[in-house]
């Protein structure tokens, strides 16, 4: 196992085929998932787990498997992940995400993980933008977004496409931005 990200306590490491017992319980938890249409099967969170795996072999950018460095527990996810939702996210950009279960919620897991993602993004990668979104009113995720360093662009809110019709409390979408730029003036900030 290789960590492509670590932090003081975390690893952020490709998925392996024994995580996926608790991927799928991230993925089907209702409270996890409250801001998704639907919960997934067991055979849906393998097929999205293998799309993740996929591409993250591609071009080394992925949703990883975020580990507990003390227990070896894995707790969630973190990653950044090339997205494409036209018009209102062009094809490429970079979206961070996460998705931890319940019972590590309120350790600053998700920030760490998150912080240590935008570094690799821009730091090694060299990337020039990173966004997130989430539904408007899921407070937990855009609250995480603003501990990043991340800033609404209400200008480019949106209704996601994917999002069906009978789910239309779930449709808006609130997008978060943080430039290569902002985030060099909070990292010198921060280490000064």
């Amino acid at each position: 196992m290789t960590a492509i990200i670590e932090t003081p306590r975390l690893l952020l490491r490709n998925w392996q085929e024994d995580d996926r017992a608790f991927f799928h319980e991230i993925n089907s938890d209702p409270v996890v998932m409250e801001f998704f249409p639907a919960l997934r099967s067991r055979e849906e969170s393998d097929a999205l787990m293998d799309r993740i795996v996929a591409m993250a072999r591609e071009d080394n950018f992925g949703f990883y498997a975020v580990q507990e460095k003390a227990s070896g527990d894995v707790v969630g996810f973190t990653g950044l992940m090339k997205t494409d939702i036209p018009p209102f996210v062009p094809k490429g950009v970079l979206e961070i995400g996460w998705r931890l279960a319940q019972r590590y919620w309120g350790k600053g897991y998700v920030t760490e993980a998150a912080l240590a993602s935008l570094a690799y993004a821009f730091d090694e990668r060299g990337q020039d933008e990173v966004v997130s979104f989430a539904v408007h009113n899921n407070h937990r995720s855009t609250a995480v977004m603003k501990r990043i360093g991340m800033v609404n662009k209400p200008e480019r809110d949106f209704d996601h496409p994917k999002v069906p019709d009978t789910h239309p409390q779930l449709k808006r979408h609130v997008l978060y931005t943080i430039n290569k730029e902002q985030w060099l003036n909070q990292h010198d900030k921060t280490t000064a």
